[in-house]
């Protein structure tokens, strides 16, 4: 019944985890031929509805697919063209997009993503002055204001007028976060136009405001490394790496100052330096949810900066949570392969692979990264994460064994997830002395302020126990710390629920699991728990009702065969069992492995997104 978490075993990557790998073209704008995929309906009804629906479903290449289908049936129909427009924009069609725009301009010059859209794309082409035109018309609104006002510095930048872009970057005023933003592209201007000390004045005050953006880190201390200055710029990597270890971008950075070797400047242009303001929107709206105007900014901060790593990875993980993951993987290939973050981007491309159901290409994918990186612990452990979803537990198992031998003198609590998966594996492999050595230790090491990723290995620990009837006490402490912890995940409560059920407590059950389908109603496996519990607890009518719901709900195909055996007969009659560790241990049933972000991609549950990383991995 609970062999489904190994569909769970491939989600989002936490952090940033890697160096360089394979080499991969630089992304450029895609020409605008009509992609071959979808079939364009009959009629501009049938194409308008196609689009309508494939928008809903932030499927980007089959709306702007039919939207450029429909608007060819009806050209006159503004609201057709400002759709089509957008989907365009977003999937990354930019020449057909920019066309867009200027039809739309043309009908209403107020349009302000359209007149974002040209300005952007005269800045590629040096025209300086109509940027600034086409940015002055570019919306109202603070995020509109933002955006043009750092737009239009950087176009005063590019014509080389130093002093006018740090007047414009001067005038913005409002949210406490503009003063950080604001130093942060002042301080890039004044060092594109030649003005160092002012660089270092503006960068040093972001840099004081925020020491938890990569960005801003960065190109801090990339300033003072220019400076002759490397001593200060290792410590301020250092104090980051701290904070977020490992992060490839840090490690890369540090590695090269140890070695004498230049960073050099983080942003060399007035273009990359546009690129760099819509990346940083971009980055922004993809931790709050806010995917489509996220991508957006991104596909015109690439149409600006094609080799802007942290751009095009942030662009792949938005993509893979709109479940797009072969459009995912394209961006993750594009990184350049001279990218620290281009293993990362490998590793990635590995875990959808296995997302896709192309388990044997992952395998294969990340047992020739691994050959090439042998050393590297992250994509050793991706591999095994693979490996586990594939239900080889004994050979992750010994997989994860090769990354933690690998730890050596480096801080053992950064690899706390690595102990948690070699004990899942463990678990799962019915090496049960072992699986729970591992997770004691995952459970040692896991830091406080990651209550989610705490309240998953309390989750496994404990229920873990109770399957076999193990320390009883100490497992049901374990499971209410968790519930404590991740209130409203529906799989850890299920699992609180499902122990009381285990030990015959039907009427807690049924509490506990009730709370659980109301937090995750349409997870096949709780209601199926419930079903029990309710026929246990003498709720028979009930009890069937949700197992056909639980049927519904498309489940395993070996939990469908217990629900259909379930339905038709019901439940055997046993004795009630009792809370005591007095019996031999049961085989043990694999607990659920809630939805944690907290945990890096590859983990029993996914993580917080590379993309998001902005806030702690860049800006």
């Amino acid at each position: 019944m609970f062999d489904r978490r190994a569909r769970r075993t491939v989600s989002v990557i936490a952090l940033v985890l890697a160096a360089g790998l394979s080499p991969a073209r630089a992304a450029q704008p895609r020409e605008s031929a009509p992609i071959t995929e979808y079939e364009p309906a009959d009629s501009l009804e049938g194409n308008f509805l196609a689009a309508y629906i494939a928008g809903a479903a932030r499927d980007t290449a089959a709306a702007a697919t039919f939207y450029r289908e429909a608007v060819k049936a009806d050209p006159r129909n503004a609201e057709l063209l400002e759709r089509a427009f957008i989907s365009l924009l977003a999937d990354g069609a930019l020449p057909d997009a920019f066309r867009a725009a200027e039809r739309l301009t043309a009908r209403d010059g107020a349009n302000g993503l359209a007149n974002l859209s040209l300005g952007v794309r005269q800045i590629k082409a040096g025209q300086w002055a109509a940027a600034r035109q086409n940015f002055t018309k570019s919306g109202r609104g603070a995020a509109a204001d933002l955006t043009a006002t750092l737009l239009t510095a950087w176009a005063y930048a590019g014509q080389g007028d130093g002093k006018k872009a740090l007047e414009t970057v001067g005038r913005l005023k409002g949210e406490r976060y503009y003063n950080t933003f604001r130093d942060y592209h002042a301080g890039l201007i004044a060092s594109v136009v030649g003005d160092q000390a002012e660089a270092e004045r503006r960068l040093k005050a972001s840099y004081e405001a925020d020491r938890n953006t990569l960005r801003v880190v960065d190109a801090y201390a990339r300033q003072q490394a220019a400076a002759g200055r490397t001593d200060v710029a290792i410590q301020v990597y250092t104090d980051f790496d701290n904070l977020m270890p490992r992060h490839p971008i840090v490690r890369d950075a540090l590695d090269k100052l140890k070695a004498g070797k230049p960073l050099g400047r983080l942003v060399g242009s007035a273009q990359e330096g546009a690129a760099e303001v819509l990346y940083g929107l971009g980055s922004a709206g993809s931790t709050q949810g806010d995917e489509l105007p996220a991508v957006i900014y991104l596909r015109l901060a690439l149409y600006l900066a094609p080799e802007h790593a942290l751009a095009r990875l942030t662009l792949a993980d938005i993509l893979d949570r709109m479940k797009q993951p072969e459009r995912a993987n394209e961006a993750y290939a594009q990184i350049p392969a001279a990218s620290p973050l281009k293993l990362n981007a490998d590793i990635q491309v590995g875990l959808n692979l296995e997302q896709m159901g192309k388990g044997d290409e992952a395998l294969a994918h990340l047992d020739a990264a691994m050959k090439a990186h042998p050393d590297d612990i992250d994509v050793i452990t991706a591999l095994g994460n693979v490996q586990r979803s594939r239900k080889k537990y004994a050979e992750a198992a010994e997989t994860y064994t090769k990354a933690i031998g690998l730890i050596g003198d480096r801080p053992v609590q950064n690899y706390w997830t690595t102990f948690y998966f070699r004990g899942t594996a463990y678990e799962r492999a019915k090496q049960w002395p072992k699986a729970e050595a591992d997770l004691k230790r995952a459970l040692e090491l896991v830091p406080a302020s990651q209550p989610a990723a705490r309240a998953q290995v309390l989750n496994y620990l404990g229920y873990s126990w109770v399957d076999q009837k193990l320390n009883i006490d100490d497992a049901f402490k374990l499971l209410k710390q968790a519930a404590d912890l991740s209130p409203r995940d529906g799989m850890i409560i299920d699992s609180l629920g499902w122990a009381y059920y285990r030990l015959g407590r039907w009427d807690d059950a049924v509490r506990e699991l009730e709370k659980a389908v109301e937090l995750k109603p349409g997870d096949p496996t709780i209601n199926d728990h419930l079903g029990d519990a309710y026929w246990r607890a003498g709720r028979r009518l009930e009890g069937k009702f949700q197992w056909q719901h639980a049927k519904d709900l498309n489940p395993e195909p070996d939990d469908l065969e217990q629900i259909n055996e379930k339905l038709k007969n019901g439940l055997p009659e046993i004795e009630k069992p009792t809370a005591t560790a007095e019996n031999p241990p049961a085989p043990v049933a694999a607990p659920h492995n809630p939805q944690n972000p907290e945990l890096p991609k590859g983990a029993p549950q996914p993580s917080e997104p590379p993309g998001a990383a902005d806030k702690k991995t860049g800006g």
